[in-house]
């Protein structure tokens, strides 16, 4: 998971290969619930780096959320721009 942080070259590529993402998962009125959790986690199992699309005007609460999904989800926040944030959770290897 994200236990070894990136390093500000790896960050920049991220941001590059994000920019033409579009959002995923959408938290809404009622805020991060376990169900949004589950969605991003599935996301990230699925493509590694996602957009995620959280409403309200409110800045603060918005860090807050996204502080709160990484944490959760294991997540590491690679950009928080405007209402959209792009996280990353390197791919864990399953073996079947």
């Amino acid at each position: 998971m994200a236990t070894d942080k990136l390093n500000s070259k790896d960050k920049m590529a991220l941001k590059a290969r994000a920019h033409q993402l579009h959002a995923v998962v959408l938290i809404g009125q009622n805020g991060l619930t376990e169900e949004i959790i589950t969605e991003t986690s599935r996301n990230l199992d699925a493509h590694e780096l996602i957009k995620v699309q959280v409403a309200g005007d409110d800045r603060t609460a918005r860090i807050a959320i996204a502080e709160a999904l990484c944490s959760a989800t294991g997540a590491e926040l690679i950009q928080h721009i405007g209402k959209q944030l792009v996280l990353y959770r390197r791919k864990t290897e399953k073996t079947e």
